[in-house]
């Protein structure tokens, strides 16, 4: 999972753009992400998950991949990425920030590259989603980080980044590129857990629980950013 896969499936060319995007954000991340200027709220979230003996499913939105890959960086968490020419690229690029990538998505691989976060958890690494991939639509919270929480035990870690001043790629995922000494609020949610317990554990209840904290997270932010005091 921390090494690049084979790329021989791919004809040359695509191979060439796989490796050429990777370097490029590559690069974009390591000299934009040096100079954003944090603020963290939240933290206290993730020491409480340790302190319990616990490991984290971070979630996020596509979005945030840029900031968030500078913010976790070699901490070597676990990363569900797709097996697509995208998800090649997006890989490559966090596995160089010390990430690991488990290949799957909801539509390809889903079941091996669960079972492979599955073993992460147990062995003590951290793993996360894109919550709202691998096609969309943004914003929209898929159910892997809950099927993964209710299976294992472990703690979901919703958490959401906005920044001041950034590049918005036209894409469905609206992949926000830092600009250079911008400031950045990372807004850290509280631990959501999944037990296998009654009809308040109803995974369809806690999928709602979780959508219902990104978006409170990513309207923090966007006050932040509207330059209103957060609570």
């Amino acid at each position: 999972m921390y090494s690049f896969s084979d790329l021989s499936g791919y004809g040359w060319r695509t191979r060439f753009l796989i490796r050429c995007a990777d370097l490029l954000f590559y690069v974009v991340i390591l000299m934009f992400g040096s100079t954003i200027r944090w603020e963290v709220r939240g933290f206290e979230h993730l020491d409480s998950i340790y302190d319990r003996g616990l490991r984290a499913i971070f979630t996020f939105w596509h979005p945030c991949i840029f900031p968030a890959t500078w913010f976790w960086r070699n901490r070597g968490i676990v990363v569900m990425s797709s097996r697509s020419r995208d998800g090649e690229y997006i890989a490559r690029f966090i596995q160089r920030f010390g990430y690991g990538a488990a290949r799957g998505s909801s539509s390809r691989g889903a079941g091996r590259a669960l079972a492979e976060m599955v073993e992460c958890l147990e062995s003590g690494i951290d793993v996360a989603f894109t919550i709202d991939g691998p096609r969309g639509p943004v914003y929209v919270a898929k159910d892997g980080a809950v099927i993964l929480a209710r299976h294992t035990g472990h703690a979901i870690l919703p958490f959401h980044i906005t920044m001041k001043r950034y590049i918005e790629a036209p894409s469905w995922d609206r992949l926000q590129i830092p600009l250079p000494f911008s400031r950045a609020v990372m807004l850290i949610g509280e631990a959501l857990l999944v037990d296998r317990g009654g009809p308040e554990d109803d995974p369809r209840v806690k999928q709602a629980l979780l959508q219902s904290a990104l978006d409170r997270l990513r309207a923090e932010g966007e006050a932040w950013r509207a330059g209103q005091s957060l609570p």
